[in-house]
């Protein structure tokens, strides 16, 4: 006879290899965070000081704005995907001569690869906006560009595009009203067919920050933080009833819209640049490290969590903040100079970035030391069975909780819930919802360490855990793992199933 042990045991197996399954089919697909990388910096760090820091917060995905030497060769053998830039200023040259085109790729791309992980060309950088005189040859500097990396064999791996600013789109609230300015009809149309054809994306950057600032006060600070909305607080497009909680949703769908405007349906957004600065003038009262913290965090939650946007869900929006540092020469207000998540002078992290929840590692925390501890207020009977389940199913080492153990004072719940969280958390390689516990349990970056107790989290500060996994960050993709090695867990999986209907549903 199945006994109620029995059938709490193959629950609380089929739970944790659900669980398994989820990861693994998080590991197969899913929506990156990148950072861009300006050098508008008085005292740059050198390419090796930046390559390090991309290592060391697990940063999978940059974006450069020119093709520097030295930092296509410190990326290389990193794994790193990175996209390159042909500037502005190198524009016209290469969309009036298919050689040029062919000498900057080789030289630029293919002398590099397969070395360093080359995976896009951006021709230009709002050229609509910014060079209106070079409009004329721009898609003809991307099909150029397309013509060497095909000649180079490269044409697979690496994507051509061309980031627009927002501004090109019209009208763009409600979204499904959103157009592209018709002066750019003649540019954007073949420029779409050319992204169709050849599989790339459009590259849109999206700044919330200005569509607050020049508001009016019409556009909440929560809807463009992607702060929680009341119902009643929710933009809703009345064409389509799509509900939009954030300002860069809509930006993003008002962007399929405009493409659909033009009878292009398929092609994918990738948003190019976007962030907050966390300083400004006394006239930007919005430029604050608590909202550039809050946007950058609910942000990398947002992309992280595969959410898509309302008109199309679950279709994954990959996105690179803009930007890994503090760019203090850059001209203008005092928000110009502070996007960064990094000074540049020492690369200590102008904020620590708010992720409780989303079970990756702090963005820009250095030490790469995060800890999961139980939620203060918990019910302690609700917490005693998370405990219980961390210490025998979770198979967590609670060894340090045992009664004359280092961790066994204080004799509290709360303090040895915390320590089994922590145990789990980095037993699982801080991986996506191993901090969650129903809700219990939180992530934080304060060591709760105390006396001779020493929390397992700050046993693995340099990343590498019991299991050999390293924390993800930026990214939504399990380290080296592949569909081939995650097969037996899958297989697993089917088992526990397969068991758990024999038992108790047959």
């Amino acid at each position: 006879m199945v006994t109620m042990a029995m059938h709490s045991l193959y629950s609380e197996m089929l739970l944790v290899l659900l669980s398994v399954f989820s990861s693994v089919a998080g590991s197969l697909g899913g929506a990156f965070v990148g950072v861009n990388i300006g050098t508008a910096v008085r005292d740059m760090p050198s390419a090796t000081q930046v390559v390090a820091l991309l290592k060391t917060q697990q940063i999978k995905h940059v974006k450069l704005y020119d093709a520097d030497r030295g930092m296509l060769t410190a990326l290389a053998r990193t794994g790193i995907e990175v996209v390159v830039t042909v500037p502005n200023n190198q524009l016209l040259g290469i969309g009036q001569s298919n050689s040029t085109a062919a000498n900057w790729v080789n030289k630029n791309v293919a002398a590099y690869v397969p070395e360093t992980n080359i995976t896009g060309i951006c021709v230009g950088s709002e050229v609509l906006s910014t060079l209106p005189n070079a409009a004329l040859v721009l898609v003809s500097a991307m099909k150029f560009v397309h013509s060497a990396l095909v000649a180079a064999n490269l044409d697979g791996q690496v994507k051509v595009s061309s980031p627009l600013a927002s501004d090109i789109i019209l009208d763009s609230f409600p979204p499904s009203q959103a157009f592209f300015n018709a002066t750019w009809k003649s540019v954007l149309v073949p420029m779409l067919d050319f992204l169709r054809r050849t599989d790339s994306y459009l590259m849109l950057n999206v700044y919330p920050y200005y569509v607050y600032m020049e508001g009016n006060g019409v556009v909440g600070l929560d809807y463009a933080l992607f702060r929680p909305l009341p119902p009643n607080k929710e933009a809703v497009d009345s064409n389509t009833m799509l509900h939009y909680t954030n300002v860069f949703d809509a930006m993003v769908d008002s962007a399929f819209f405009a493409m659909a405007d033009l009878n292009f349906t398929n092609i994918p957004v990738v948003v190019g640049e976007t962030g907050w600065p966390s300083k400004g003038d006394p006239n930007e009262p919005a430029a604050t490290t608590d909202n550039a913290n809050s946007y950058n965090s609910n942000l990398v939650r947002h992309v992280l969590n595969n959410t898509g946007t309302p008109k199309h869900p679950g279709i994954p929006i990959n996105t690179y903040i803009y930007e890994l540092l503090n760019e203090d020469e850059k001209p203008g207000a005092t928000s110009e100079q502070n996007w960064g998540l990094f000074n540049p002078e020492n690369l200590s992290p102008v904020y620590t970035m708010h992720l409780t929840g989303s079970g990756v590692v702090l963005a820009n925390d250095t030490t790469n030391q995060t800890y999961c501890i139980a939620m203060d207020g918990v019910d302690a009977k609700l917490l005693q069975a998370a405990l219980d389940w961390a210490c025998g199913p979770g198979q967590a080492d609670c060894t340090a909780i045992n009664q004359d153990q280092l961790c066994y004072e204080p004799d509290t719940v709360q303090e040895h819930a915390s320590y089994a969280f922590d145990a789990y958390y980095h037993k699982m390689g801080m991986a996506s919802g191993s901090c969650d516990f129903k809700g219990m349990a939180t992530v934080t970056t304060t060591d709760p360490s105390h006396d001779s107790c020493i929390f397992p989290g700050r046993a693995t500060a340099n990343g590498t855990f019991a299991n050999g996994t390293t924390s993800p960050a930026f990214s939504n993709s399990t380290a080296n793992s592949s569909p081939q090695l995650l097969l037996p867990q899958v297989q697993s999986l089917f088992v526990a199933v397969m068991l758990y209907n024999a038992l108790f549903l047959w």
